[in-house]
């Protein structure tokens, strides 16, 4: 795989983080445990640990059902966007370092992607609701199955 496309990946996750801010380092952690990133002698090897993967599985799947309540502040809120920076970061910095890329651009470029993905995922969601005039949880259903996909489709690349 070329850098650039290892890089490319790195900024993706972070999109997925900024969509679902657990998903990407539950994907992240499961395809560690799988094999399908390699994490083995890097900082981040506990990503592959079966107690990481249950532990981010447990947490996304609560905020999959959080996520549908209307109480939930907005995800570019402080609170919100600050765990999307810094789990993007994480889980970008996991996929360069699997990539034979440096960490540091990995977590940089999850990070930014957290960013873009909380913002632009705003955006989307607020528009398409007013646009077709349906309940807010059924664009929010199908934001958590573009995170899900492409989570998925991204580890899926190694």
């Amino acid at each position: 795989m070329t850098p650039s496309l290892v890089l490319l990946l790195a900024f993706l996750i972070g999109v997925v983080c900024g969509l679902r801010s657990l998903t990407a380092p539950a994907v992240v952690a499961w395809a560690a445990h799988r094999g399908w990133i390699h994490l083995d002698r890097t900082p981040l090897h506990i990503m592959g640990s079966t107690a990481a993967v249950i532990v981010f599985i447990l947490l996304a799947v609560v905020e999959l059902v959080a996520d549908q309540l209307p109480s939930m502040p907005s995800r570019t809120a402080p609170p919100g966007l600050i765990a999307r920076i810094v789990l993007g970061a994480l889980s970008g910095a996991a996929i360069a370092v699997s990539g034979a890329q440096f960490i540091a651009i990995g977590a940089v470029l999850g990070a930014a992607g957290g960013i873009a993905g909380a913002f632009g995922g705003y955006q989307v969601r607020t528009r398409l609701v007013k646009a077709l005039k349906v309940p807010d949880f059924v664009i929010a259903t199908l934001e958590d199955a573009v995170a899900i996909g492409a989570g998925i489709f991204i580890v899926a690349r190694f």
